[in-house]
């Protein structure tokens, strides 16, 4: 006998069906089973992730045990009580005009029935739950398929709760995958890209295979196959209402973890919530403890779209959540600033140096702490049993003279996992260099290349491993580095930080995206082996500038160059040189013309807050806002309020003669130039202090 074509399309099926053994297992009892434990299966994913085609498996099973199914396709179905009932029939093999639901009230045998995109019944869902159902025999198996979830509804009837089954499904494991790119022949170089990009997904590695298969591609690179990338949107998000939610499921999927809060800021409103809460009910977008996060392939499928289709839009993006990030970060400290930090070096995921040395999941039960008294013992076996003896030594040596300089990792047990042991240079002796090498060569360097001025710090990360993988890269060396960003932004006065390392073919990359830059001169040896060092000068490049580079590096495709000096380069003055040209700035406070030739336009203070309009005229309207701000903060105290008075009648709004302001201020001479002075003296000392910290205060 001719084998039918249906025959023939389900044989095609099941030769490319790869993995769900468990869902096809749980099917298996239930058709078998003399009484169903449930009576309703209820599974649910994302579009795209393979519900259709495990009801077609399932309908298979059925086949093969010679029990009756009906499948039944909810888009093809009128959201109606008659509508439904009309196409269950004919799907039975029943005249329209007939009913299937006495034939189902009555079966006595197994039959099951697969109701395939039930959130397209979501206005009938009342009645179906609340009337069809209930007349169904015990016998029937229901099999409902869709995007979301069960309501309320069911979940909150005690009778339902017995009778309903959740299945959730979930994108194929690596090895399923891997698997199906054997079956479809696809070339074994590309299976490691093409599971990366598609995390499993089985909708996107069907069209990955099918793209092999018309075009010849032999690389594999989502950006080149915008059409993919739309097919699969099409499956995973359908029509979304409007503009509005668009942006914001594209913001949503550049970040790491959605708040409101962040949403309103990317998209500029001043009221997110509706758009948050469309978004967390969202069948592919689920909700963690700090946040909101899209399914894996979503994300990239989001970010591959918008970046190919509005590049200026996915750069907004970008720049929006960069800034929350930047605020967030200086007004938060501890875990909750480590947070903020994991969440900004997420935007830079994509870049091609960062990707494969960040770990983003793993290290969430990880926690950095404060070194114990108990923790010796088990810090200098990692440090030996990695780096040998002699360095456990030099790191016995800092462990007690620093102890508040070490860091500790720990996991849920409160086992050790990781350290880092820093070192304030700038608070190191003569005995200290004698000891350990590796800072004698750090602080040599320091003062032939680099010399600190009063109050400055200087940081060296001497330390640095996980104590099972070392330097190699993983979680622990994920959460070491953002801890090291931390201290870059909790340490007022840094002017220079560095870190040696041992394994530099692994980081150099790294480091050099980092704009940290290798110092020969620095390097040293411990026992005849060799540790490179990579340090940065934050006077040369503050903070703010070191973080618009690191944007410009994330939103690039291009090779990653050391950018050139900048036009207008910073410039270190001494203590005496700087409290100099911060009284010749208050001397020209009153015409700005005249700041133009001071080199405070050159100090960290200005040019930290202007990088990106770096003009002359910038960086003078900066100065002037510096100079008025330290001028300001006298009238905080009553007492300075004097001081203050004979600023204001000498520099900002400067009587003709110095007798007339004394006279304005209304103390005799003698008093108004002893006032005048100790308020010079104060300006200086505190915008020298916020010049060394990098920031006002």
């Amino acid at each position: 006998m001719a084998m039918r074509l249906a025959d023939r399309l389900r044989a095609a099926r099941q030769l490319h069906f790869v993995g769900r053994t468990a869902e096809q297992s749980l099917f298996h009892s239930l058709v078998k089973a003399t009484d169903l434990p449930f009576c309703i299966l209820y599974i649910y994913g994302p579009g795209g992730v393979g519900k259709t085609t495990l009801l077609q498996t399932f309908a298979g099973i059925c086949a093969q045990a010679t029990v009756p199914v009906t499948y039944l396709d909810a888009r093809d179905v009128e959201p109606a009580p008659a509508a439904f009932l009309r196409a269950l029939s004919v799907a039975r093999g029943l005249e329209p005009s007939s009913s299937a639901l006495p034939l189902l009230a009555s079966q006595g045998e197994r039959e099951v029935l697969l109701i395939d995109t039930y959130e397209a019944l979501h206005s009938l869902e009342g009645w179906l739950r609340d009337h069809f159902l209930p007349q169904l025999s015990e016998q029937v198996l229901v099999v409902l398929a869709g995007r979301m979830p069960p309501t309320t509804a069911w979940r909150s009837d005690p009778g339902w709760c017995s009778q309903i089954h959740l299945l959730p499904l979930r994108n194929l494991r690596p090895d399923e995958g891997r698997t199906f790119l054997e079956q479809r022949a696809l070339p074994p170089d590309q299976h490691a890209a093409i599971l990366d990009w598609t995390h499993g997904h089985p909708l996107a590695l069907s069209l990955v295979a099918d793209l092999f298969a018309q075009r010849g591609v032999l690389h594999f690179r989502p950006d080149d196959v915008p059409d993919v990338v739309k097919t699969l949107l099409e499956a995973l998000v359908q029509q979304v209402p409007g503009p509005a939610h668009r942006a914001a499921l594209e913001a949503c999927a550049l970040v790491r973890l959605m708040t409101e809060p962040l949403l309103g800021e990317m998209l500029a409103l001043p009221d997110a919530h509706s758009l948050f809460e469309w978004l967390r009910g969202l069948s592919f977008i689920e909700a963690g403890g700090r946040g909101l996060f899209p399914h894996d392939l979503t994300r990239e499928a989001l970010v591959a779209d918008v970046r190919w289709r509005n590049p200026d839009w996915y750069r907004e993006l970008h720049l929006r959540a960069r800034g929350y990030y930047a605020r967030s970060a200086r007004v938060r400290s501890g875990y909750d600033q480590q947070q903020v930090l994991f969440d900004y070096v997420f935007l830079h995921r994509d870049s091609a140096v960062v990707r494969p040395l960040f770990v983003w999941q793993d290290n969430g039960t990880i926690r950095p702490g404060g070194l114990q008294p108990t923790d010796l013992p088990t810090l200098r076996v990692a440090v030996a049993r990695h780096e040998g003896a002699a360095s456990a030594a030099i790191a016995d040596y800092w462990l007690n003279r620093q102890p508040h300089n070490v860091i500790v990792f720990r996991d849920d047990a409160q086992a050790i996992v990781g350290l880092i042991i820093m070192v304030d240079l700038d608070q190191t002796n003569d005995i200290d260099c004698t000891y350990d090498p590796g800072v004698a060569a750090a602080v040599a360097y320091l003062a032939q290349h680099a010399p600190l001025r009063a109050g400055e710090r200087a940081i060296m990360f001497r330390f640095w491993l996980a104590t099972e993988s070392y330097q190699q890269v993983g979680p622990i060396q994920s959460l070491i580095f953002v801890r090291i960003a931390q201290q870059y932004l909790n340490t007022p006065g840094l002017a220079f930080s560095c870190v040696p390392c041992a394994v530099p073919d692994i980081w150099a990359a790294g480091f050099a995206y980092a704009d940290l830059h290798l110092v020969p001169a620095a390097g040293f040896t411990v026992a005849q082996r060799q540790y490179a060092v990579y340090g940065h000068d934050w006077r040369v490049l503050p903070m703010t500038a070191w973080l618009d580079r690191l944007a410009e590096r994330e939103l690039s495709t291009a090779p990653l160059v050391q950018p050139p000096p900048q036009s207008a380069p910073l410039v270190v003055l001494s203590e005496p040189e700087f409290l100099a040209a911060v009284r010749a700035a208050l001397h020209a406070i009153a015409s700005p013309a005249g700041l133009r030739t001071n080199p405070l336009l050159h100090s960290r203070l200005v040019m930290e807050h202007t990088l990106t309009h770096s003009s002359e005229t910038a960086r003078v309207t900066r100065l002037q806002a510096v100079i008025e701000h330290a001028i300001a903060s006298l009238q905080s105290t009553p007492r300075d309020a004097k001081l203050y008075r004979a600023i204001y009648h000498t520099y900002l709004h400067p009587a003709t003669t110095q007798e007339r302001a004394a006279e304005l201020v209304d103390v005799p001479f003698s008093s108004y130039r002893r006032h005048l002075k100790a308020g010079v003296d104060r300006i200086s000392t505190l915008v020298w202090q916020w010049e060394l910290d990098g920031r006002e205060t």
